[in-house]
């Protein structure tokens, strides 16, 4: 009697075990997503193509495509619910994870604006002061946001979702996170994930379209060294362009304004602490939750969809289009100015700060390695950040 009871409970705590497990719950999908993850680990490591967040975002959706890790890690849903209705608020209390918990800073738009905050104390605006002109640089590389929109909405794509999907041509990570949280939810993970792909892939992307757009002698040209930028000038900057944004574009600012606050915090010289904890330890710390938050929401169902290949496909046109945006209004400039601007500072008004400005630098050396373009290139560098606040202040104007 008292063996059949043993073996009556070792075969409930062996049946319990085995429903626990993950084999078994699974889909074709999450094995893929699984797959993908681990390709997107050996690129961050291997290659280093943006790791700080393509590693936690790889990580976030290898975790959630775990099969049976899911209501664990994120909740559980009420029975009945269609995939529409698999909301953020739906997960029921009592089951919340640890993911839930670190998707909220997403769900409510917090992690983006704190990114800014971070860019702005590590960013300096000096290049773009004394060069006001670089701000057309900037400007012409947000093209292939409003190509990519109306190329979205040819293909079917609402006008939200359209705009969300354009921004990624801004090469600005976190605010294309933010536009697509505000404007379509559903598509968040696809769009971070092209986003920062796109951003790693920069020297693959940028360096063709600059050989075929730049002749060699324009490649050569050398630039004038800046102006020295007063302290003064580097104090008022964030704060008039915060006034004149907030005025006119009051749906920048959340963007735009934690940017310039993170800059004053850097140009003033009396918050030293919080200016360091802005451009070091809240930073990182936000860049590890905004990654996982996103990758968790990468769900193999989800995310292998038709609708997936045209937001890759209509991002990298936009990412293509802003580069030549950028080049073909600084070659103008160069055309305006009888050769005093070197075009290929052009390819950085895209917002990827600094590594676009790096590659301007890079290609410029390949034909004369003693010109050095890096801060010039600073500028259309920063002006593209700001840009692309912007550009996501009037998608978010038009559809919000």
């Amino acid at each position: 009697m008292q063996s059949s009871l043993i073996a009556l409970n070792l075969g409930e705590i062996f049946s319990s075990l085995w429903g626990s497990m993950g084999l078994g719950q699974g889909t074709w999908q999450n094995y893929v997503m699984l797959a993908i993850a681990c390709v997107l680990f050996f690129v961050a490591i291997r290659y280093k193509a943006e790791p700080m967040l393509l590693l936690p975002i790889a990580f976030g959706m290898f975790l959630i495509n775990i099969p049976g890790a899911e209501n664990v890690l994120w909740g559980v849903y009420p029975e009945g619910l269609t995939e529409a209705e698999h909301t953020f608020e739906a997960v029921i209390p009592e089951t919340r994870g640890l993911l839930w918990y670190l998707y909220f800073g997403v769900d409510k738009v917090i992690y983006p604006p704190l990114i800014f905050l971070g860019i702005g104390a590590m960013t300096d605006f000096g290049p773009l002061i004394a060069n006001p002109k670089s701000m057309l640089i900037g400007a012409g590389a947000q093209l292939g946001i409003f190509i990519a929109l109306f190329g979205a909405i040819l293909l079917g794509f609402t006008g939200a979702e359209a705009a969300a999907i354009a921004i990624i041509g801004g090469a600005d990570g976190p605010t294309a996170i933010y536009v697509s949280k505000t404007l379509a939810e559903h598509l968040v993970p696809t769009i971070a994930i092209a986003a920062y792909s796109y951003m790693a892939l920069i020297p693959f992307l940028q360096k063709p379209f600059m050989r075929l757009l730049t002749t060699p002698k324009e490649r050569a040209i050398r630039m004038k060294p800046l102006r020295q930028v007063s302290k003064v000038e580097k104090i008022m900057f964030p704060i008039i362009v915060t006034l004149v944004v907030g005025i006119l574009l009051p749906d920048a600012i959340p963007l735009l304004g934690m940017l310039m606050l993170g800059n004053l915090f850097r140009e003033s010289g009396v918050v030293e602490r919080l200016s360091s904890q802005a451009q070091n330890g809240l930073i990182n710390t936000v860049t590890i939750f905004l990654g996982i938050a996103v990758g968790c929401k990468a769900k193999g169902e989800m995310f292998l969809a038709p609708q997936t290949i045209y937001i890759l496909l209509m991002g990298v046109t936009a990412f293509i289009c802003g580069t030549v945006g950028g080049l073909l209004v600084a070659k103008l400039m160069c055309k305006i100015t009888k050769g005093q601007i070197n075009p290929l500072i052009g390819s950085a008004g895209v917002s990827a700060v600094p590594m676009a400005a790096r590659i301007s630098e890079d290609v410029g050396r390949e034909t004369d390695p003693s010109n050095h373009l890096l801060m010039h290139a600073m500028g259309p560098n920063v002006a593209g950040v700001i840009g692309s606040a912007l550009a996501a202040g009037v998608l978010l104007a038009c559809f919000g």
